[in-house]
């Protein structure tokens, strides 16, 4: 690691004594590195017992803790698909959904809000893991690989509807107008 003295956020790390990592926070003289195991550790950036794994946004500036936690869900993401929490809108918290039959002698449903709103993220989190398993497939081909994406911005874009039930704006679908704003 001595002839690359900057490494980005993001960096995936192996560690001899802590094991493998991921760099969440850099500082002038030491790198914040979350390991699986041992949490997050302040090493020094000339610490002999680092090897780089794979380089990650190469850079000497601090990052804030939205940008690090972005970088590190990422980072888990496409290492063994952990799910983030994802939490739900205040608004709708202990909320029912009612679905009404336009034919009044039928009984409607009702559906908490909450269970709705977890079906909702694991349909966007397993479009993410589609969205992985095209973009690493050796067999598709780059033009195939860009129409299949395409069709999924496009199931993005359908699901824009439900963003109403998030908290956070920046976990909300993204269909193909919202693509450009990224």
């Amino acid at each position: 690691m001595e002839e690359q003295l900057y490494l980005g956020i993001g960096t995936r790390l192996q560690h001899t004594q802590l094991g493998p990592g991921v760099i969440v926070g850099i500082r002038y003289a030491t790198y914040l590195i979350s390991f699986i195991e041992h949490g997050i550790r302040e090493i020094d950036k000339t610490d002999t017992k680092l090897e780089e794994i794979i380089p990650e946004n190469v850079t000497e500036e601090i990052e804030t803790h939205s940008e690090i936690e972005r970088s590190l869900l990422k980072i888990l993401h496409s290492w063994n698909g952990v799910s983030e929490v994802v939490p739900l809108g205040d608004r709708w918290l202990n909320a029912t959904l009612l679905l009404q039959p336009a034919d009044k002698s039928l009984k409607g449903k009702e559906i908490p809000v909450a269970d709705f709103f977890h079906k909702i993220v694991m349909l966007r989190d397993r479009l993410r893991v589609l969205e992985q398993n095209i973009n690493s497939n050796k067999k598709l081909n780059d033009e195939d690989k860009v129409n299949i994406q395409q069709y999924i911005t496009r199931c993005y874009g359908s699901l824009t509807t439900f963003n109403l039930l998030f908290r956070n704006k920046e976990q909300w679908f993204v269909g193909e107008k919202g693509k450009e704003d990224c």
